[in-house]
């Protein structure tokens, strides 16, 4: 891939990923011109217009960028640690331990105590898939994949007891939490600071990743140093995949096709892929969370329903094309 286009689509997608928040601030069932959005953003005009901006859109919009971002950052990550293309942010089952804490909480009537319950169950996926690798003698891809998939299976199981369990009332939160919501997402300043710790952390193991790329082997002969590449790669990868989950739910299809897509269009150089994939993840999962908003507003749709929805189709015509 020539340099020259890998500078020109990571310089075009920062202001892609700008007009994507414009975007989803406008979204939504109360129409707020470009002129009112300005104001609001500069703390003028109607009262009604900046509780709108400032208490609802803003934070949602923030976290639904920070959420994209956080997934395709962690399935670029495990794409390349795992070599295997199918490899997604859900694929180690931490996303499933921090579902069946969450939906536990929601079902006992704990709403308030959802977020360290997912934290639990996300630690507690991590704690299995660590001890198992460990009982079988150090790391292994395939042995990381085929662990972190039977979590996930069985992480999946104990979510559908608990929604057949579940008292009416509290089944429809449920239902639309884990198709993804971003409803109540509130973490504006501590996700971009994840985010951005996290982007960092991806870009400095760029080399590294690179050479890991072509495998151990070689990548030990070139100076890198597999073990604490593979042990960074994932810890940051659950980290970002916990850190998504809170935020909105579970997201699926964006961890696992934006990489690809931004690996097509500028290169594998994990250096510039990394910030690629999480821009081109964020600005996905903001325009999809304003078409949630307003396609058949004042009711909302999933998110994540939206991204499979928008995203299947678009990487059916783009594998159709090559």
């Amino acid at each position: 891939m020539p340099l020259q286009r890998t500078w020109l689509v990571t310089g075009s997608l920062m202001p892609l990923a700008i007009v994507a928040l414009f975007i989803g601030l406008k979204a939504g069932s109360v129409p707020l011109s470009f002129a009112a959005l300005a104001d609001a953003l500069v703390g003028r005009g109607p009262a009604l217009a900046q509780d709108i901006l400032w208490q609802l859109r803003l934070p949602r919009v923030i976290a639904a960028f920070c959420c994209g971002a956080l997934l395709a950052g962690a399935g670029t990550l495990l794409q390349v640690l795992l070599r295997n293309p199918l490899a997604d942010p859900y694929v180690l089952g931490v996303s499933g331990g921090a579902a069946v804490g969450t939906l536990g909480a929601m079902a006992i009537g704990l709403a308030a105590w959802t977020v360290p319950a997912a934290l639990a169950g996300a630690a507690a996926a991590i704690a299995l898939l660590a001890a198992v690798n460990a009982a079988a003698g150090g790391w292994s891809a395939q042995r990381v994949l085929l662990t972190g998939v039977v979590i996930a299976t069985g992480c999946g199981a104990l979510v559908s007891l608990l929604l057949a369990l579940a008292p009416e009332a509290a089944l429809r939160g449920m239902l639309f939490w884990l198709l993804g919501d971003l409803q109540h997402a509130r973490a504006g300043g501590l996700a971009l600071a994840a985010v951005g710790v996290f982007g960092l952390c991806g870009v400095l193991l760029g080399a590294s990743l690179n050479a890991l790329a072509l495998g151990a082997v070689k990548a030990g002969s070139l100076g890198a140093e597999v073990g604490r590449v593979q042990g960074a790669a994932i810890a940051l990868a659950a980290l970002a995949t916990v850190g998504a989950v809170l935020l909105g739910g579970t997201l699926g299809f964006v961890g696992l096709i934006v990489p690809h897509v931004m690996r097509r269009l500028a290169g594998s150089d994990h250096r510039f892929l990394m910030p690629n994939a999480m821009l081109a993840g964020g600005a996905f999962v903001v325009l999809a969370d304003a078409a949630a908003r307003t396609v058949i507003a004042p009711q909302l749709l999933p998110v994540g329903v939206l991204t499979a929805l928008i995203g299947v189709p678009f990487t059916l015509w783009l594998l159709a094309r090559r």
